[in-house]
């Protein structure tokens, strides 16, 4: 089974006057990576995928796949068009993806039974592995415990991103060995770490990534007390970077350093300005 562990930075898409702006992604790209993250998720809800055609998509992926060594980016793939979503699939295989970021099929609220079939489905067609995302307040349905363990059978899946918020589906999860569990809600990091999950694919690693990493390392290394600590640091930035909705405050933090510009895509907005210098003031008081 291929291995997820580490921390996963869904990577925003940047923009310059409603264009895709490529240097800026790809300066991004760099500096994500050289800071030892695992890998970079492509076109995930961070990177405003809903927002992307499905050429900018594909050029996105492409232009963080000039950035990244071969089996560190995860492809998002979402819709509730499953005919549409194999063709996409289709093109994305032609890329060298370590996998693909997979939700439920959100708006429609399909069956368990649905949900179970469309997985299998999107799994049966691929050639590399499947993230399952489980996050119902942006789906719109939710993934039973009993169906979800059933999907994580198929051998083609290799982990679960949980923004469930269910704790007793986590420890099913993590009971059944049958797939990775990544950590989708920042602010649950360090439980998740500590009962198991493998990593964790986190927006607000954005900022200060090497952080997250030492976090991550020294749970896994048992060094509970200094992860502790590392934990309370970030959790103020955390908190500050989920004050509005993802992923304005961070494009505004990454702005300030210089990264990308602080622009989103309609109809999503700029944070505000009180919100901004906040998170300045946070960034600054990091070790």
């Amino acid at each position: 089974m291929s291995s997820f562990q580490g921390i996963w930075v869904p990577i925003v898409t940047p923009f310059h006057q409603d264009a895709i702006d490529f240097a800026a992604l790809r300066r991004l790209s760099a500096h994500l990576l050289e800071s030892g993250v695992a890998g970079l998720v492509v076109c995930g809800t961070t990177g405003e995928a809903a927002a992307l055609d499905k050429d900018e998509q594909l050029a996105v992926l492409d232009a963080v796949l000039e950035q990244a060594p071969a089996g560190r980016v995860i492809m998002g793939l979402a819709g509730n068009n499953l005919k549409s979503l194999l063709s996409q699939q289709r093109e994305i295989l032609k890329r060298p993806v370590a996998a693909l970021l997979v939700p439920a099929p959100y708006y429609i609220r399909p069956s368990q039974s649905a949900l179970e079939s469309f997985f299998h489905s999107i799994a049966d067609a691929s050639s590399v592995p499947l993230i399952v995302y489980d996050i119902p307040y942006r789906t719109g349905v939710n993934l039973d415990k009993d169906t979800l363990l059933n999907i994580v059978r198929h051998p083609r899946i290799a982990a679960v991103k949980d923004c469930g918020g269910n704790l007793d589906k986590t420890l099913a999860l993590l009971a059944s060995g049958a797939v990775q569990v990544l950590c989708g809600e920042d602010l649950q990091l360090f439980n998740a770490l500590c009962l198991g999950a493998c990593g964790a694919i986190a927006a607000a690693a954005h900022i200060r990534p090497e952080l997250f990493v030492q976090l991550q390392r020294q749970v896994m290394d048992q060094q509970l007390e200094a992860a502790r600590a590392s934990f309370r640091q970030l959790v103020p930035l955390i908190q500050a970077l989920f004050a509005e909705p993802n992923p304005a405050p961070v494009k505004a933090l990454l702005a300030h350093q210089g990264l990308i510009g602080p622009q989103l895509r309609a109809p999503m907005q700029a944070c505000s300005a009180e919100t901004a210098a906040h998170l300045q003031n946070l960034l600054a008081g990091l070790p």
